[in-house]
């Protein structure tokens, strides 16, 4: 049989086409509107990649393919900051739509923040049941789940919405978790940042790195095939100020670790106020990771600093928190849009839990 094929829209530097790529699928065309995603896309895919605003796109030049996959960028259902669905930035959504009616694929998968379940119409009323009587009077039958990357392998806690929909009526079954964090059932337990970096050689700008010892787990293993050495893997930029609270961090901890003496003003703030539990986060050895942003080279917005190293991530082990196998590498012309692809990806190995279930009905 052929591989089933993908169309892929707001497609980043490729997180979840590369889940369905590991499964068989093949991904015929896709849309970004930055250009270093774009690069970054068509280095590791080979496929057709347009780098334009899809709201301007002919649609009828698209081809057509088996499954449409995508996330539309999450700002305006982000849970920070204003969920309003008039923003200019929410019309892509309703873009993915258009993509969907012209391309009229067997099945889409369509994912976003957890932000989207709570988001409101300028009517006050729910956006994410507009999307889903939308889908159904284009013609397919809709269910929607959250699921946690962790659960199935990523060495994140990172949940999302994912709405999926065939035009046959069948439906695609949820993924089994293959993890649990205590791992009972018989399941693996989740996998830890030191299981998850541990292997990695000392952040050098002279790549490619060769690795720091052999696999110690099983989430090495599987990062490193294909792999011919170590690259984004240079150490991050901190100031004299930043190098001097991160060094006061114990592993798991936070803002609240740093004295007084040398705390900022906004440290301060957050002391008395009470700040997010991951502020000037440090990752603990034995605990699977935060959800990654993409400001992880900063250490005030995320538990971005290294389990036992003075220092923050780097983008490699940012790229392993997110689960990108070792082989695969990323093109910018800024140091912005490195951390911006990273944070901004689904997790592979979340996206191949998905491929698998919709490898069966394809099949």
């Amino acid at each position: 049989m052929a591989k089933p094929t993908i169309v892929s829209l707001f497609s980043g530097c490729g997180g979840l086409d590369l889940g369905f790529h590991e499964q068989g699928f093949k991904v015929l065309w896709a849309n970004d509107v930055v250009e270093d995603f774009c690069t970054t896309f068509r280095n590791n895919f080979k496929a057709d990649t347009l780098c334009a605003d899809i709201g301007g796109v002919n649609f009828k030049s698209i081809p057509k393919a088996d499954l449409v996959i995508g996330g539309p960028p999450c700002q305006s259902f982000s849970l920070v900051g204003k969920r309003k669905s008039d923003d200019i930035r929410s019309r892509l959504v309703w873009n993915y739509l258009d993509v969907l009616k012209a391309v009229r694929p067997a099945a889409f998968l369509f994912e976003n923040v957890l932000g989207l379940r709570s988001a409101e119409n300028e009517r006050g009323e729910s956006v994410i049941d507009d999307l889903r009587e939308a889908f159904g009077a284009a013609g397919y039958r809709i269910e929607t789940h959250v699921l946690n990357a962790a659960d199935y392998g990523v060495p994140q806690r990172r949940r999302r919405v994912f709405i999926i929909g065939t035009s046959s009526g069948l439906k695609i079954p949820l993924p089994k978790p293959t993890h649990s964090e205590d791992g009972g059932d018989g399941l693996k337990k989740w996998v830890t940042a030191k299981e998850a970096l541990s292997d990695l050689p000392r952040p050098s700008s002279n790549e490619p790195l060769q690795y720091r010892s052999k696999p110690s787990s099983e989430f090495q293993e599987k990062m490193r095939i294909g792999s011919r050495g170590v690259y984004h893997h240079y150490p991050p930029y901190a100031s004299a100020k930043d190098k001097e609270i991160i060094k006061a961090v114990k592993p798991g901890g936070n803002y609240m670790d740093v004295p007084d003496s040398i705390a900022t003003k906004r440290i301060m703030n957050f002391k008395k106020t009470g700040g997010r539990t991951t502020t000037y986060g440090r990752l603990h050895p034995n605990r699977t990771p935060y959800t990654l942003n993409t400001h992880f080279n900063r250490p005030n917005v995320g538990c971005n600093i290294h389990y036992s190293a003075d220092r923050l991530i780097t983008i490699r082990e940012g790229m392993r928190i997110q689960s990108f196998p070792d082989w695969f590498r990323l093109s910018s012309s800024n140091k912005r849009n490195y951390y911006a692809q990273v944070g901004n990806a689904v997790p592979p190995l979340l996206a191949e839990a998905w491929a698998k279930q919709f490898k069966r009905y394809f099949a």
